[in-house]
């Protein structure tokens, strides 16, 4: 059970306050958000990782029909060399622990698909009424772009089989043509990244564990991530100034430069468009994202390490 609770001593460290509060203080995501979002991404596979790796273990050690599943094609030596022929007072009350928080996390997961899919088929329904009638022959609401007719400005990616760009009447007269284009160009950039999978991912984490850090820290980064990701997108193909008006006149009724909390992600977004800041250099990102991928080995290693060293 040694493994176990070093298993648990990398989820303390990963999951705890200096983790994640360090990379929220950090300056470079703002200049790499794709960067930092696989860095958050690869921190909390870290964590769930390495609770699997103690639940199996912790499982093999009181249960004798998951040790021989577990260890079916190993040799006796490995076995051995795990020492889970007498599991300790404590293994019980660990595992079930564990099997408890491996079933919350399927709960939250399925619950925050379920949900989102509920909500998608609200809207789909609620956009077809609004939607105007078309010529016989027209697609209605099936295509890639949808407009409704409408004097409030938006425009909105919705996730679904396939994904749909809407963009209402109120918009379209607002925005310029380049303007309109790299708002699309933006929700386009959510789509072919599949953003609603890490938002569904971070939302129910953060959901099922509200007091661990990484996973809260990593709901509010993700949010904010990946909208500054989707901005560098439309600000590659269509400029940064272009990209920074388009969000000011399709944001500008909703108080976009406020100061309130709930805006400020907006004019934050802005200011770096009007001044971008400067991106790390290729050796950097490459070095970053090659850590960061190692990062999830680091359970495997530890797990392995034991029946390694037997066999060697």
């Amino acid at each position: 059970m040694t493994v176990c609770l070093l298993l648990l001593t990398v989820v303390a460290l990963t999951a705890a306050v200096p983790a994640p509060r360090a990379l929220v203080r950090s300056l470079w995501p703002e200049r790499e958000p794709v960067v930092a979002l696989w860095v958050w991404q690869c921190l909390v596979a870290t964590v769930l990782m390495c609770c699997l790796a103690a639940l199996t273990l912790g499982a093999a050690a009181v249960f004798h029909t998951v040790r021989d599943q577990v260890f079916a094609p190993a040799p006796p030596a490995v076995t051995a060399a795990y020492d889970l022929s007498v599991a300790p007072p404590w293994a019980v009350a660990l595992t079930v622990l564990l099997a408890s928080g491996a079933a919350w996390t399927t709960a939250m997961l399925a619950r925050e698909l379920v949900e989102a899919r509920r909500r998608r088929d609200r809207t789909r329904a609620h956009l077809r009424e609004r939607a105007p009638e078309l010529p016989a022959g027209l697609p209605a609401a099936r295509g890639p772009m949808l407009v409704l007719e409408d004097e409030y400005p938006d425009a909105w990616w919705m996730p679904g089989h396939p994904p749909q760009l809407v963009v209402t009447t109120g918009a379209l007269h607002r925005l310029t043509d380049h303007q309109l284009d790299a708002v699309l160009t933006h929700e386009r950039g959510h789509a072919r990244a599949h953003h609603d999978w890490l938002l569904h991912l971070s939302s129910a984490l953060a959901t099922g564990f509200p007091r661990v850090p990484l996973f809260s820290h990593f709901c509010d980064q993700t949010h904010r991530l990946v909208e500054l990701a989707a901005d560098d997108t439309a600000s590659r193909r269509c400029g940064h100034l272009t990209t920074a008006l388009a969000l000011i006149e399709l944001n500008q009724h909703r108080g976009v430069l406020s100061c309130a909390s709930s805006r400020r992600l907006l004019g934050e977004r802005v200011d770096r468009l009007l001044e971008p800041p400067p991106r790390l250099l290729r050796r950097q990102r490459a070095l970053t994202t090659t850590v960061a991928a190692l990062v999830p080995l680091l359970p495997l290693l530890i797990a392995f390490a034991p029946g390694l060293t037997a066999l060697g």
